[in-house]
């Protein structure tokens, strides 16, 4: 049904509120799953009305019902328990509100809230947000820790002076928030972002005790889980006991098992740092004593050798070794100059041996033409020729008759 209005032809408020109401009426009955954020039930009255919460989503329905609908859950409802609703949307004319009758209301065991934790972890896994190559590692010392935590919670105080014990200068920067129910997710995120926007941030720890699966289920939402990812700031989770594990632990840079061990890895102990100091103080003074010792004991070995001990003692072997050689020199050179004199004496004597003037001396005579010819026979003198007759000593002339 449509109806017939203009701006000279309204329609009052009780025709568009029953139409609403007809309207909304053909819907039929549905089946709502959410998170119950408020639940109010006075004494007294006729209906209980919950406010049922979207996990995912920043949105909300309001659900009536009778209490005996709410009194057969077993065990009772609470607020920041997940539901399943069978219900019929309903409008109420008289305030112009909408509302669920509830006819029946099933909490969700926690067999189906574990399996649609795998299949979101699944999920997100095959997106790559717990690849080991997105970790960043955490600073050795930060200057200020971001602190997520639970108000006036014990986490808090776990984390802050076992920080301080280990290390009595680390400055937190802490955002108190709810830790559970409708509001975690939101104000838990809205920390995250906050506390990255601010660069002398350098860690940011997630932090609050343990608690059954429901407690701990704002800290696997996946708006959550990927707030996280999207930090550029290295990420603590610390989220109830070692046997909890929220799908924020697989999305944060590092896991601490409890907020104690959380403290433990985002600060160094001061003890432990002196005590390392200390021992690399004294290792390196040991190295450098036992370098210096080697360095001593190599002078020492080369001032006592005979080079150093007496300086000149290369120069007096040097001249010893050059009187020698002089010595030999000289005895080699004297050597050769007599051999040379006797081979000289044999030469003169073989000469005087083999020379004329040695056969003169024994009395002979050379007769020459005058032309210089050696006269052998008397035929090569003719009669009256002036002939030249050499001695031993001396020479004369005669002539053929």
């Amino acid at each position: 049904m449509t109806l017939d209005t203009s701006p000279d032809k309204p329609a009052p408020v009780r025709t568009v509120s029953r139409a609403v109401e007809s309207w909304i009426a053909r819907l039929g009955s549905i089946w709502i799953e959410g998170q119950i954020a408020q639940l109010t039930r006075r004494p007294g009255a006729g209906l209980v009305f919950l406010t049922l919460r979207d996990t995912e989503a920043d949105m909300s329905l309001t659900v009536t019902c009778l209490p005996r609908v709410l009194e057969s859950c077993v065990p009772p409802l609470a607020e920041g328990q997940r539901v399943v609703v069978h219900a019929k949307a309903e409008m109420f004319t008289g305030r112009g509100t909408l509302a669920f009758r509830a006819a029946e209301i099933r909490p969700v065991g926690l067999g189906e809230l574990l399996a649609q934790l795998e299949q979101r972890k699944n999920l997100l896994a095959a997106e790559g947000l717990f690849d080991t190559s997105r970790k960043k590692s955490l600073p050795f010392l930060p200057g200020v820790v971001g602190l997520i935590c639970g108000r006036g919670s014990d986490a808090e105080r776990d984390v802050v002076e076992n920080a301080r014990r280990r290390w009595p200068g680390v400055r937190f920067e802490i955002r108190e928030v709810a830790v559970q129910g409708v509001r975690a997710v939101s104000e838990v995120s809205a920390a995250v972002r906050d506390l990255d926007s601010r660069p002398e941030v350098e860690v940011i720890v997630i932090t609050r005790g343990g608690g059954s699966v429901e407690d701990l289920l704002p800290f696997s939402d996946e708006g959550l889980v990927r707030t996280v990812s999207a930090c550029g700031t290295p990420v603590v989770s610390a989220i109830g006991h070692e046997k909890d594990a929220p799908l924020l632990d697989l999305v944060a840079d590092v896991r601490a098992s409890t907020p104690t061990d959380a403290a433990r890895k985002i600060v160094p102990d001061m003890v432990e740092q002196i005590r390392i100091v200390s021992e690399l103080r004294a290792r390196a003074d040991r190295v450098m004593r036992s370098r210096v010792d080697q360095s001593t004991a190599w002078l020492e070995g080369i001032r006592h050798r005979p080079v150093l001990a007496d300086p000149v003692v290369l120069v007096t072997a040097r001249h010893q070794d050059l009187g020698t050689l002089i010595t030999r020199s000289r005895r080699a050179l004297e050597h050769r100059l007599v051999r040379t004199h006797d081979d000289i004496d044999h030469l003169r004597a073989r000469v005087r041996t083999l020379s004329p003037a040695a056969t003169l001396e024994r009395g002979y005579a050379v007769v020459q033409t005058p032309d210089g010819s050696v006269v052998r026979a008397a035929s090569e003198v003719a009669a009256g020729v002036v002939v030249r007759i050499r001695l031993s000593e001396g020479e004369f002339q005669a002539r053929r008759e």
